[in-house]
């Protein structure tokens, strides 16, 4: 899907399907992420152990199959998200943001990049670019780029709605274990504190438009934050399905030599 694709069925309510990339390297993942099941990907370079230039060539085949190819960057910083932006990909998500300065900063960056310097800061004080040709330029260069912010703990979830007034957010991203630990409750998914933090930044966030993005590792953890109103949908990762498919199949052939032994047996 493209990237503008996929930002107007956001808006007009509707949901996107996408996977985290943070074990394959290289180009050759991209055909076997072809399915049409999928919409977009994250390209991880929070916990991947990607280059620029991995990041740059992963970005380019993987818009090359029409998904919508987004990088985590690793910290909330301004020049992380230009560095993906220079990489061609379709939009950024900005991890464990805490205060509004950062989330206003990141995310004018992605709209404005390569704008920088004091033409920046007046665009970002005052709404004052360089000159109309500027601000046409800019907005054909990135008006369908996407932004999502990481709301990681509990800090930011008791702040989410003065937060999510401080840019152009298009999703709210939610990482299960970082916001439990910080609850104080790491991995305890079914705590229903943590579901009702999870049920609240849904909940502040559709009331802005903006779909949250809950990263789930199982079919049935994804379902559930479906059920509560996640949209924005992430499922499992490439490592994490090869792991669930090397034990699926194994397991099957394992079971099936081991009942026809048993039967041989008999």
């Amino acid at each position: 899907m493209k990237p503008q694709d996929l930002k107007d069925k956001l808006k007009q309510g509707g949901s996107v399907f996408g996977t985290m990339i943070n074990f394959i390297e290289g180009v050759r993942w991209a055909p076997a992420f072809s399915s049409k099941a999928l919409d977009y990907v994250i390209i991880d370079a929070e916990h991947g152990s990607y280059s620029r230039g991995e990041i740059a060539r992963m970005v380019s085949a993987g818009q090359s199959i029409g998904l919508t190819v987004i990088v985590r960057v690793a910290d909330p910083d301004p020049t992380l998200v230009a560095i993906a932006l220079d990489a061609k990909a379709d939009g950024v998500l900005v991890p464990y943001c805490e205060d509004s300065e950062t989330i206003q900063r990141c995310a004018w960056k992605t709209y404005l990049h390569p704008l920088k310097g004091k033409a920046f800061e007046d665009v970002l004080t005052s709404e004052q670019f360089p000159s109309e040709k500027t601000k046409d330029y800019l907005h054909k260069k990135n008006g369908h780029k996407i932004f999502i912010v990481g709301i990681e703990s509990i800090t930011a979830v008791n702040n989410l709605d003065n937060l999510i007034n401080k840019g152009p957010i298009d999703g709210v991203f939610v990482g299960p274990n970082d916001l439990s630990t910080s609850m104080g409750i790491p991995d305890e998914l079914e705590n229903s504190d943590y579901l009702d933090a999870l049920t609240k930044i849904i909940n502040i966030s559709e009331s802005h438009n903006i779909p949250v993005m809950v990263h789930g590792f199982t079919p049935q953890r994804t379902l559930k934050t479906m059920e509560l109103g996640a949209r924005f949908v992430l499922h499992s990762s490439d490592g994490g399905m090869i792991t669930q498919s090397i034990d699926r199949e194994f397991n099957s052939i394992r079971d099936e030599k081991l009942g026809n032994t048993k039967t041989d047996a008999i």
